[in-house]
């Protein structure tokens, strides 16, 4: 019988943007990254994990750096598992994340766990298909990833790989697609925002001055960034696990809301108009020269005459609830010996 494979994709490039310059966004160096990966690897092999693949990454070697403080002699307990790096080129891109998911599902992963913020988990889901994601926050905003310790969240990958989970324990995340001029290009898990900026340039969004529309696949209060506009213009909060998205139009001659636009940056931002959207609900933006930001980096530029329409879906990707599948491998008796 095939073992229960594990993947880990961890961004060495998270949590380094500009935001760190203009506010104050918590710096995870990629030490802490390995600290995190070590204990994810502790958990995956409490629960009987003992095959894990990664994505290699030239910059730091931060799943090795773990692993090697695990098998040497010196480790408080040695592990015995076997992890090993996708065969795959390093680009040092997002398409680095992107490819190595599509490999660890051809390989039959039962679930990946990744390292990084809205972006990596946004690249991550455009290869992982069905395979349901672990999070973990390591990136600026971190409104799709959790912060969850990493021995808890290696435990629950090690549990939902080979299915001793119930099915409580993963849901489906919302997505938004972006087409432009009638043919889908992109999607984002987050926001999807409307720059009057007309280049790429440091890619991240953090003057709300250049934005001309903000599109939001959830509404929830405890979140920072442009998706925190949604929580502060929420007047009910919808049932849990409902899709329930908003399209927010800002400008100083509306009323103001009160935001935390980054990690220590807290402000009034006038709101021209704003509803909420349901699944299937497309917002057409207005035409004009500018760029489109998926999930806080800008990634698209615009013509003049380009016309970008986004649709709030619910295919997303599986995300494991990682209390939940412990709870629930608890009731099964898994954690019994």
């Amino acid at each position: 019988m095939t073992l229960p494979l594990v993947g880990i994709i961890a961004n060495p490039a998270s949590g380094r943007d500009i935001r760190r310059l203009v506010a104050h966004g918590t710096v995870f160096d990629n030490n802490e990254k390995t600290a995190i990966v070590r204990r994810i690897l502790i958990g995956l092999e409490a629960v009987g994990i003992t095959e894990v693949a990664y994505m290699p990454e030239n910059d730091f070697g931060i799943v090795p750096r773990a692993l090697d403080g695990l098998h040497n002699p010196g480790a408080i307990a040695p592990l015995c598992i076997n992890a090993e790096p996708l065969a795959m080129p390093v680009l040092g891109t997002s398409a680095d994340s992107t490819r190595a998911a599509r490999l660890l599902v051809e390989m039959g992963a039962g679930c990946i766990i990744t390292l990084g913020g809205d972006g990596t988990n946004r690249a991550v889901a455009r290869g992982c298909a069905d395979v349901p994601l672990v999070p973990i926050s390591t990136g600026t905003n971190n409104v799709f990833p959790m912060f969850i310790e990493g021995t808890l969240a290696g435990m629950a990958a090690g549990l939902v790989a080979p299915g001793r989970t119930a099915p409580r324990a993963i849901h489906r995340a919302p997505r938004l697609e972006v087409s432009l001029n009638g043919t889908p290009i992109d999607s984002a898990l987050i926001d999807v925002v409307i720059s009057s900026l007309p280049f790429i340039g440091s890619r991240a969004i953090w003057d709300l001055s250049t934005v001309r529309e903000v599109i939001l696949s959830r509404t929830a209060p405890a979140t920072i960034g442009l998706s925190a506009l949604g929580g502060a213009l929420l007047d009910s909060q919808p049932t849990s696990h409902v899709i329930s998205g908003m399209h927010i139009v800002p400008g100083k001659e509306g009323p103001e809301i009160l935001v935390a636009l980054a990690p220590g940056l807290v402000t009034w931002v006038g709101i021209r108009e704003h509803r909420r959207l349901a699944v299937n609900d497309v917002v057409r933006c207005q035409p004009g020269v500018g760029t489109v930001a998926l999930d806080g980096e800008r990634e698209i530029e615009l013509a003049p005459t380009s016309q970008v329409e986004v649709r709030l879906c619910a295919d997303g990707p599986f995300v494991v609830d990682v209390a939940a599948a412990l709870e629930t491998a608890a009731q099964a008796g898994y954690m019994r010996r």
